[in-house]
């Protein structure tokens, strides 16, 4: 049985925590069915999800209605045991001993879902590839 302290814990950081860290925290909480512990953060938070970006996810039957922009705090990096910046500047504290990923991607802020879907499916090729990472096949 796993316990909260084997599972790995990973933070999707951007700045509005409306669209990119959105996208990835569920689809890496949803690929990794309970064994990685989630979380997403915004270094300036909006004050919803971007309804382009929920729209896109519910076409992968991810309900992102229930989601919220939250601030990013030291606590939640010290926290995390990765912490993927998609484009928050040098507003994400960095501490010693964290594994950090910067993901370039493109804002989805103000884009048509059309626009939005390639980031989504970069997205959740990464998301998938860091998942493999976290937890390699039989463990």
């Amino acid at each position: 049985m796993t316990t909260a302290a084997d599972k790995p814990e990973v933070l999707f950081v951007c700045v509005h925590n409306a669209g990119r860290s959105q996208m990835a925290a569920a689809l890496l909480d949803h690929h990794a069915g309970g064994r990685v512990r989630v979380r997403s953060a915004g270094s300036a938070p909006a004050d919803a999800v971007n309804p382009a970006v929920a729209e896109v996810m519910a076409e992968v039957g991810l309900d992102l209605s229930k989601e919220f922009p939250k601030p990013l705090t030291g606590e939640a990096v010290q926290a995390a045991d990765v912490v993927v910046t998609m484009g928050c500047g040098d507003a994400c504290p960095v501490f010693p001993g964290k594994r950090y990923l910067d993901w370039r991607l493109p804002d989805p802020a103000g884009r048509p879902a059309e626009q939005i879907r390639p980031i989504r499916d970069e997205i959740d090729a990464r998301v998938r590839a860091l998942l493999a990472e976290l937890l390699p096949a039989g463990s």
